[in-house]
């Protein structure tokens, strides 16, 4: 196959779950640490996305208190199965078990959760029998520990498991069989897993049972997807999910990384959603023909008032927390008593952005961030009558660029761009970071850092970059937030 070169939904948009309703597609992703939770998307054609909203989008549904870099909801599985929309995920901070929320209409409201009480595991599935049966499979761990697909019946109104989880399957022999998919297809029950862990040994496999319960058989072309070894832009590729078009066709969604600069490669965008086409051989699921966009994505994204767009999260809050209206009109951010910086923000989701924040710190002291999590990030950070770029990497606390004198209310900025030289190692790193001030006499750099310090390869983890608002002290008012990104063909 083709891999394709460019995302359908790009930036941290990880483990993508699809389902069709009538003529439109939906799509739904992990959150992690950040509230509102699981993102919705909908399609008309598989390429074009437009957010719709979020499953979990309350404090009702959704408790972070716990969660810190990359804990939180992992990876969900959105189904449409007799007239209403459903999604089950594990919150990996918050309790053992499982959480089911549904919906008429994807775009919400989504009920409370009704609570699974099941052996731990994540990555849970729903897929019903002909006869009404609901089967939840999920990445478990066998006697020995190690980790398998396991499966049993379920009541899904009640949330109880109704016999005892049963292995299903332990892959092809690759490390972490996750992220099981099972469907019907004909005859035959297809059980679809990601192998290899989510870094660069990620692929997908397949196999295929007379019953929900198997036995299954491993397809004769496994592993069915992988990007291991190849010098493609795409790299990290599996956790697939299948969805059939209302002419009968297949295609795939699934999440990959773009891996850029030297040897071994960094990616700072996250886990993002990648698509193809599905051909079917001798009755095995193959990937096809890439879907993507045709042309690199642009992105203009200002805050003109205190209604946020649905692109915005906050981490282990929601973003009302810790944002408001401002009395003198704008946004009013505030510091989390007890717990220190706040942080609300949106996604990075392309590789030349520049994110621009007007704000009065006569009552406290933050600005504009980008961050992986809060131990890497670059903060550009007004307060006390001065300004100054601060790098942080791990337990280092570096400033960027001496402190520049400045009024209560001031211009931030942040770039990233394409490096502009060599490194000090001479490995050429993915991205370069640029913090500044704007004054009445232009953009003023305060100091530059090499982007692989703000990559997953770096910090770990499962998630990618934001950028955003930070308050460390007091409150803040925010006059204007702008945001632009663009792509550079990597």
């Amino acid at each position: 196959m083709r891999l394709p070169e460019r995302p359908v939904i790009s930036g941290f948009h990880p483990d993508p779950s699809v389902c069709r309703a009538g003529d439109a597609y939906y799509l739904a992703c992990s959150s992690f640490e950040y509230a509102p939770g699981v993102p919705l998307f909908r399609s008309e054609d598989l390429v074009h996305w437009e957010q719709i909203g979020h499953a979990l989008d309350r404090p009702s549904q959704l408790s972070l208190d716990r969660a810190g870099p990359s804990g939180g909801i992992y990876a969900p599985t959105l189904r449409y199965h007799d007239g209403r929309c459903w999604m089950i995920t594990t919150n990996f901070s918050d309790r053992d078990g499982m959480l089911l929320v549904t919906a008429e209409d994807p775009a919400g409201p989504w009920s409370d959760p009704v609570w699974i009480d099941a052996p731990p595991g994540v990555d849970p599935d729903l897929a019903w029998d002909r006869d009404g049966t609901c089967h939840v499979s999920w990445s478990g761990t066998d006697d020995a520990g190690r980790t398998v697909v396991v499966q049993a019946t379920l009541d899904p109104v009640g949330g109880k498991l109704l016999d005892a989880p049963r292995q299903l399957w332990g892959g092809t022999g690759g490390k972490y069989p996750e992220a099981p998919h099972l469907y019907r297809i004909g005859e035959h029950w297809y059980l679809v897993v990601a192998e290899g862990g989510t870094e660069r040994g990620h692929a997908v496999t397949v196999a295929r049972g007379p019953s929900p319960s198997g036995p299954f058989e491993p397809g004769p072309h496994n592993p069915v997807l992988t990007a291991r070894g190849l010098g493609t832009t795409v790299q990290n590729t599996g956790h697939a999910d299948l969805v059939q078009r209302p002419d009968g066709s297949w295609a795939m969604v699934f999440l990959g990384v773009r891996a850029l600069g030297g040897t071994p490669h960094w990616h700072v965008l996250g886990r993002e959603t990648y698509a193809c086409e599905v051909v079917w051989e001798d009755g095995w699921p193959r990937p096809g023909d890439p879907i993507e966009p045709r042309s690199p994505a642009e992105l203009t994204e200002e805050l003109t008032g205190p209604d946020l767009p649905l692109s915005w999260v906050a981490a282990g809050r929601f973003p009302a927390e810790v944002l408001g209206p401002a009395e003198s009109g704008g946004l009013r951010m505030t510091a989390v008593e007890g717990d220190g910086r706040a942080f609300a923000g949106r996604r990075q989701q392309h590789l030349t952005t520049r994110t621009r924040v007007t704000v009065d710190a006569s009552h406290g002291a933050g600005g504009l961030e980008l961050r992986v999590d809060p131990r890497h990030a670059v903060t550009v950070e007004a307060g006390d009558g001065a300004v100054r770029a601060v790098a942080t990497i791990g337990g280092v606390r570096a400033v960027l660029g001496e402190p520049a004198e400045a009024g209560p209310v001031v211009t931030l900025e942040l770039r990233t761009a394409p490096p502009s030289g060599p490194a000090p190692s001479h490995v050429p790193g993915p991205d370069e970071i640029v913090a500044g001030v704007v004054t009445a006499d232009g953009f003023r750099e305060l100091g530059r850092l090499d982007g692989r310090y703000l990559s997953t390869e770096t910090a770990g983890g499962f998630t990618g970059r934001l950028v955003g608002l930070t308050c460390s002290r007091g409150h803040l008012t925010v006059a204007s937030f702008t945001h632009r990104g663009t792509d550079w063909a990597a």
